[in-house]
């Protein structure tokens, strides 16, 4: 059986021990880790390996032994409960030995668990485990972590009290980090919150989100939103020092100065397109600040400006690189407190 979205996600979460055998695969072997962790904890439970009820093998393993498989399933434990045989890195070589165990699988043998990389619409071993009538198939793609499982996450570490607006922030760093990333995020969120009653906010996400952006980079870009121009000349002194390039200013100026064009022309308003940029926590709020000086129309000729600025560092004319960026930031600037 094939299972997709929200479906494929619900049984990952609580797979059904009378189903014989799992496939995960996907080309994001940190994603399939983690939700392949996630069903195996829901089958055998968390002192399920410590009691021997979880057997591990290896594609490669299971090449040189092609019985070890089915051993695994039929054998008994020294103590009750679901079994699960895991089987890491399965290729399509192996879809004959999937096939002979699951043909011979009972209730009450061991649960097969197998995970695949990316895997071709004809593979074997994706094709016997979608047409079986007791498997389960799920492919997990780029697509990011649903609010479901996000919310999920946090349940599981006892963190009920997030209200919406907050939910939406993690859901946009979600769209914006890796998964493993994702999840380091949302555990040292649980242990910042252990035994604290009081709901999770904004700047507290921001707060324990990595750092996407460099600190000094940002705060020159406010100064120059915000129409502070001494700041700009203070803070372009010290980059400079810092042997920050001119045309890495001037992508990082492009990306920032788009994220509010998106924002200001977004029809659901200036929260809804910040949100869909995948702004959130404080900074978001300060944006948001930034878009009572700037609209959609005067937005345009700044684009303009950082473009013009970036091809000309790009081309083969010999200009000063900072003193180009510093005057064109100085010009925006001059715009932003009219």
């Amino acid at each position: 059986m094939l299972l997709r979205g929200a479906e494929a996600n619900r049984y990952l979460a609580k797979p059904d021990p009378s189903r014989a055998g799992l496939l995960i695969f996907g080309a994001d072997a940190m994603r399939v880790a983690l939700k392949r962790q996630a069903a195996i904890l829901s089958l055998i439970g968390p002192e399920g390996e410590a009691e021997m009820r979880l057997a591990r093998m290896t594609g490669a393993e299971l090449r040189k032994d092609a019985a070890a498989l089915q051993d695994a399933v039929r054998a008994s434990g020294f103590f009750p409960g679901q079994r699960v045989a895991f089987v890491d890195e399965a290729t399509d070589g192996l879809a004959d030995t999937f096939a002979a165990a699951l043909k011979d699988w009972k209730p009450g043998d061991a649960v097969i668990v197998a995970t695949a990389g990316e895997l071709k619409s004809k593979s074997a071993l994706k094709s016997l485990f979608e047409k079986l009538p007791n498997t389960v198939s799920i492919g997990l793609y780029d697509d990011p972590p649903t609010r479901e499982e996000i919310e999920a996450e946090l349940a599981r570490a006892g963190l009920s009290q997030i209200p919406p607006e907050v939910m939406n922030d993690l859901t946009a760093l979600s769209r914006a980090l890796d998964p493993g990333d994702f999840r380091q995020t949302l555990e040292k969120i649980a242990l910042y919150k252990w035994h604290d009653p009081a709901p999770l906010t904004a700047a507290e996400v921001a707060a324990l989100a990595p750092a996407t952006v460099d600190a000094e980079v940002d705060e020159l870009l406010n100064a120059v939103a915000e129409g502070q121009s001494r700041q700009v000349g203070i803070l372009m002194l010290r980059l400079g020092g810092q042997g920050v390039a001119p045309v890495t200013l001037c992508i990082q100026a492009l990306r920032y100065f788009r994220t509010l064009y998106i924002a200001a022309s977004d029809s659901g308003g200036a929260g809804a397109g910040l949100q869909k940029a995948r702004v959130f926590g404080p900074r978001r709020d300060r944006m948001q600040a930034q878009l009572r000086r700037w609209g959609m129309h005067t937005l345009e000729p700044v684009i303009a400006d950082l473009v013009e600025a970036d091809m000309t560092l790009r081309s083969t004319l010999k200009v000063p690189g900072l003193a180009l960026v510093e005057r064109v930031f100085l010009r925006i600037a001059a715009r932003a407190s009219r």
